[in-house]
C-alpha cells in the first residue's frame, strides 16, 4: 500500500518533516548505547554470558557459560598464576538474595614464556570459557530473574601488565517449566578447556539459529491475514511505479523495506523500554490498550475514505517528487506503507516467530534488536529482492481503469480490518462507550464526507476543524476505561473451556490428567483462525473427550500479570500459545499454527504414557 495523499501545509507540514527525518535517525542514536563499548586503555578483553536452558524448574541447577576473548598479542592470568605476585582471573557471579552459592569452574591456563619473567606464567589467551553453575532454590517463584555476572582480571602482553579491571554483564533466567536445551557446544565437556578446540561463537551458535528462524517468520509474515490487505494495497502501488521505469521501482521497494525495518528497530526498543520497568513484553501486546486500538481505528477509517475518494492526501510536493519523478507518492509514501504494514503485521504471529521472539525477550537487548532485526527482513525480503530486481515489476499487471475497481475493493477489505478492531474493543470497552466510540467514527466519516462535498474554502476549513474534533473525541473516549474482568471463560465452539488457573493446572497433573492450556486474546487472529479450524472441530473435541483432558483458556485481551508470567516461565512472550501439561513428563508446547495431525499425535503419545 502506497500512503495516499494528505495536504499539509505550515506547522503541519514542518512537523511531518520532522517526525520523518526523527524516524531515520531514531534507530542510529537509540541503538547506540546497545552495541559493544570499546575498551578503554586497561580493558583488553570481552565478557558475554549465556545459559544453558530457555527455562528453568524451581529446585534445578542452571549453568552459566561465560565467553572471555582477549584482545590479540595480550594476556590474561589463569584462575591459579604460576606467582603470587599476578592477579588471577576471577569471576563473580551475584545471584538473588537467599540463594545458594554458585560453583564456578575455570579451564586450565597456558604455561608461556614472557620476556617481563624469568618463569612460565599461566594464562589465558584469545577465547576461553569459565562455566558457572547455579542452584535454583525449590520454593522459586516463576518469571525472570535477573543475575550479574563480573569478570576481574588483569591484562598483560609482552612487555607490560596492565592494572586489573572489571567488566560486568548481566543475564535473565526464566523460572518455570517447558525449558528447552540451547548453546549446547559451549556446555560440552571439555568446552571450558583451553587444550580444546577454539569455541569462538558458541554461545552464539544459539543466537543464529534464532535469528534465522526470526527471518522466516518475518518472512512468513505477509502471507498472514493481518497483513495481506495492505500488501494488496502494496501491489497496486508498485504496478503504479513501475510505469514510470526502474529507479521507481527500486526506490520504492527501498522505501518500503527502511519503514519496515525502523518499525521493528522501534518495537524492539519499546520491547527493551518495557523489559527494563518490569511491565510485560511481547508481540502484539499493545493491543491490550484500548486506545491503541481506537487509533489504530481511526487511521484505517481515514484510510477506506481515501481509497473512496472522499479526501486526497497529498504529501508535500518537494516529498512527493523525492525519490521519483512523476511519481505521487514518493519515497515518503512507500516508507509509510511499511510502517503501516509493520503495525498490520502485530496481532498475527507466524511459524517460528514466536520462539524466536520468545528467545529474544528473555536476552540482552543487544539481542533484543538483533532478533527484532531479522523478522523485519524477512518481512522486508519480496522488497529488497525487488529492488535487487527491478525487472521483476513487468510481470505485474499494466495501469488502466482496473485500478479505481481495485482500489474500492481494498478499501473494503480495510473497512472489515476496522470491523474487527471494534470486535476487539467489545472486549476492551462497556457497551455503553463502546457504542460512543462508534458513534464518533461515523461522525469523523460524516465530516470528511462534508468537506469533500464543499464547493467553498470556509466550508472546507469548518469540515477540517469537525473532523478533527470528532478525531479527538474518539480517541478520548477509550481514555483510562477498562470493561470490568469476568471471571468466566466463555465456552464457544465444541469445547467445554475453564478458566486458566496454573496452581490448579498443576494439580490436575499430579491426579494424573492431561491439562491443555490455550492462551489466546480476541485482537490475536492467528489465535481465531486456529480455534475455528482446528480446535473448534469435532475430531479434536472428540480426541480431547476420550482421553479426559481439561481444556484450561487464558484470555489475554486485557493486560494481565498473571499471564505475562505463565508465558514467561516458558520462555514465551507472544500468543497463540498451547501447551499440553503430562503427567510425568515435560509439558509439550505446540506450534502458533496447529495443525490437526501434530495435536492429535502428541495427545495419542501423551495418553498412552500417562496410563
Amino acid at each position: 500500500m502506497n500512503l495516499p495523499d494528505l495536504p499539509l501545509s505550515g506547522p503541519l507540514r514542518r512537523a511531518f518533516n520532522a517526525a520523518l527525518l526523527a524516524a531515520w535517525v531514531l534507530p542510529f542514536t537509540a541503538a547506540a548505547p546497545l552495541t559493544a563499548q570499546p575498551f578503554g586503555t586497561l580493558e583488553k578483553a570481552k565478557l558475554e554470558v549465556a545459559a544453558d536452558r530457555t527455562a528453568y524448574e524451581p529446585g534445578s541447577t542452571a549453568r552459566i557459560a561465560a565467553v572471555v576473548t582477549v584482545e590479540p598479542e595480550w594476556h590474561v592470568n589463569s584462575n591459579q598464576p604460576s606467582d603470587e605476585n599476578f592477579i588471577p582471573t576471577v569471576l563473580q557471579v551475584e545471584p538473588p538474595a537467599g540463594w545458594p552459592a554458585p560453583v564456578i569452574s575455570y579451564p586450565t591456563g597456558k604455561l608461556l614464556t614472557f620476556s617481563f619473567w624469568d618463569q612460565p606464567l599461566s594464562v589465558y589467551q584469545g577465547e576461553f570459557l569459565i562455566i558457572a553453575e547455579l542452584p535454583i532454590p525449590s520454593d522459586t517463584p516463576r518469571g525472570p530473574i535477573r543475575v550479574q555476572a563480573r569478570l576481574g582480571y588483569q591484562a598483560c602482553n609482552d612487555e607490560v601488565c596492565l592494572a586489573p579491571v572489571d567488566v560486568d554483564q548481566e543475564i535473565t533466567l526464566t523460572i518455570g517449566p517447558g525449558g528447552q536445551a540451547v548453546n549446547l557446544l559451549a556446555f560440552e565437556p571439555g568446552a571450558s578447556d583451553e587444550s580444546a578446540e577454539p569455541v569462538h561463537g558458541r554461545p552464539t551458535r544459539g543466537l543464529w539459529s534464532f535469528l534465522l528462524l526470526g527471518l522466516i517468520g518475518g518472512l512468513i509474515l505477509n502471507a498472514m491475514p493481518c497483513v495481506l490487505p495492505v500488501l494488496s494495497l502494496k501491489v497496486f502501488g508498485l504496478v503504479r511505479s513501475a510505469g514510470e521505469g526502474r529507479r521507481s521501482v527500486t526506490v520504492g521497494a527501498l522505501a518500503t523495506a527502511a519503514g519496515i525495518l525502523i518499525s521493528f528497530w522501534a518495537l524492539g526498543l519499546a520491547a527493551i523500554v518495557a523489559k527494563a520497568a518490569g511491565n510485560a513484553a511481547g508481540w502484539g501486546v499493545q493491543f491490550q490498550n484500548p486506545l491503541f486500538v481506537t487509533a489504530l481505528t481511526v487511521v484505517i477509517l481515514l484510510f477506506c475514505l481515501n481509497l473512496w475518494g472522499l479526501f486526497e492526501i497529498p504529501l508535500p510536493q518537494a516529498m512527493a517528487r523525492f525519490g521519483s519523478s512523476g511519481s505521487r507518492e514518493g519515497v515518503a509514501g512507500h516508507f509509510a506503507s511499511g510502517l503501516f504494514a509493520t503495525l498490520m503485521a502485530t496481532p498475527c504471529s507466524a511459524p517460528f516467530l514466536g520462539v524466536a521472539v520468545g528467545f529474544a525477550l528473555s536476552q540482552s537487548a543487544a539481542t533484543i534488536l538483533a532478533v527484532f532485526t531479522a523478522v523485519g527482513i524477512g518481512m522486508a525480503l519480496p522488497y529488497l529482492t525487488l529492488a535487487a530486481f527491478p525487472a521483476a515489476a513487468g510481470l505485474l499487471p499494466k495501469p488502466g481503469a482496473w485500478m479505481d475497481i481495485f482500489k474500492g475493493i481494498m478499501g473494503f477489505l480495510l473497512a472489515g480490518a476496522a470491523v474487527w478492531l471494534l470486535y476487539v474493543l467489545a472486549a476492551q470497552l462497556s457497551a455503553e462507550r463502546l457504542a460512543f466510540v462508534e458513534g464518533a467514527l461515523l461522525l469523523l466519516a460524516l465530516f470528511v464526507w462534508l468537506r469533500h462535498r464543499s464547493a467553498t474554502a470556509g466550508g472546507k476549513r469548518l469540515a477540517l476543524i469537525a473532523i478533527l474534533l470528532a478525531a479527538g473525541a474518539t480517541l478520548w473516549l477509550p481514555a483510562g476505561a477498562a470493561k470490568p474482568q469476568s471471571s468466566e471463560v466463555e465456552s464457544a465452539g465444541l469445547i467445554d473451556w475453564i478458566e486458566f488457573d496454573s496452581s490448579r493446572a498443576e494439580a490436575l497433573v499430579e491426579e494424573g490428567k492431561l491439562v491443555f492450556v490455550d492462551v489466546t486474546a480476541d485482537w490475536c487472529f492467528t489465535c481465531k483462525v486456529n480455534e475455528r479450524l482446528i480446535l473448534n472441530t469435532e475430531i479434536v473435541e472428540d480426541a480431547f473427550e476420550r482421553r479426559g483432558v481439561v481444556m484450561m483458556r487464558a484470555d489475554w485481551t486485557n493486560r494481565s500479570s498473571e499471564i505475562a508470567d505463565f508465558l514467561a516461565s516458558f520462555g514465551r512472550y507472544g500468543i497463540p500459545f498451547y501447551v499440553l501439561y503430562r503427567p510425568g513428563r515435560e509439558p509439550y508446547v505446540f506450534s502458533e499454527v496447529l495443525t490437526k495431525s501434530s495435536l492429535l499425535e502428541v495427545l495419542a503419545d501423551s495418553a498412552t504414557e500417562s496410563r
